[in-house]
């Protein structure tokens, strides 16, 4: 494994997922999509986002008008399916920890879909990396500080790079303005699925 690049304090470790790689993880989350279906979360204040999600492991970040959390079942009540093995290996292999991870959430961004400037705050041990896996097209991801009012720099995660955000980086502000539709043909859809590995508790 090549050395990372920094990207403003995220380790980033551009085409670390071969094409077989990927079409295997893409299957993979397929089974966890067949097991704990994609759905549209809304914000507490009742909008709903333009991503879809699942997870899998022990917990699934959700949002509803009770707010960001993590819950051990999927919203139809079903529990969530475990972490395929094809994303642990890529856990074990960036992460630097020896803890596994306990969530495996999955965004699926269509061509429309954004993610605003946001922290991964609802975690309990910030030593604890979020090990970010890029698959399909291209999209600009935007990484600032640690307030929303600083400074960011923005660059475009191809499908199979991964992303790790770890120490002071942890708590960056990060999100993805948009996609570049057609530059991947890794999903027949198009569009791009984003899979975060954290530790929750």
């Amino acid at each position: 494994m090549t050395a990372p690049l920094d990207f403003h304090g995220i380790r980033l470790y551009p085409g670390l997922i071969d094409r077989p790689a990927q079409e295997a993880l893409v299957a993979a989350l397929r089974r966890v999509a067949e097991a704990a279906p994609m759905f549209h979360p809304e914000t507490r204040f009742g909008k709903k986002m333009s991503v879809k999600m699942t997870s899998a492991g022990a917990f699934g970040w959700v949002s509803d008008r009770r707010g960001y959390r993590y819950e051990p079942r999927h919203p139809s009540g079903v529990a969530w399916p475990p972490i395929p093995p094809e994303v642990l290996a890529i856990w074990r292999q960036v992460s630097g920890v020896d803890r596994a991870p306990e969530c495996c959430l999955v965004n699926y961004y269509s061509e429309s879909a954004r993610m605003g400037l946001h922290q991964d705050i609802d975690e309990s041990d910030f030593s604890m990396p979020v090990v970010s896996i890029s698959l399909g097209d291209d999209a600009l991801f935007r990484v600032g500080g640690l307030a929303r009012s600083d400074p960011t720099a923005s660059t475009w995660l191809h499908s199979g790079d991964v992303c790790v955000l770890a120490g002071e980086a942890r708590r960056a502000f990060h999100g993805i303005d948009r996609l570049k539709p057609g530059t991947s043909t890794l999903l027949p859809q198009g569009g791009r699925l984003n899979v975060t590995l954290r530790v929750v508790t």
